[in-house]
């Protein structure tokens, strides 16, 4: 028999969780959980995948590509439209860093509160 680890949550740390679930919230269509607060925001995705913001005193965002402060956690989304969906996020927040490593196979963007994350072809 081999065990498995089911995916339950993800939780990056940030600055302002409420700033950072809306940002995904709008992206992902997922449901802001109804105990979210101040210092954690909640979201409830399809399939059950919570994602979780959580406040950090002194929270130093990521420079990615330069490693002087870690990228912390790295996300991907599977999207149709590459140019489409890059141009919704960047008008919610989202910002284009100079360095693209995967060429037309997929985008990094960086979320409003530093935190890298890929765009790829489904």
């Amino acid at each position: 028999m081999t065990a498995h680890l089911k995916l339950v949550a993800i939780t990056p740390d940030c600055e302002d969780p409420g700033a950072l679930a809306e940002f995904y919230r709008q992206v992902t269509g997922a449901e802001l959980h109804p105990q979210s607060h101040n210092d954690f925001a909640g979201l409830i995705g399809v399939g059950g995948l919570f994602m979780g913001f959580q406040r950090v005193d002194r929270y130093r965002r990521p420079q990615w590509p330069d490693q002087t402060v870690p990228q912390q956690i790295h996300l991907d989304f599977e999207v149709e439209d590459l140019d489409q969906m890059e141009a919704i996020l960047l008008r919610l927040g989202a910002t284009s860093p100079e360095h693209q490593p995967a060429g037309e196979r997929a985008r990094v963007l960086v979320d409003p509160a530093g935190h890298p994350f890929c765009l790829t072809l489904d």
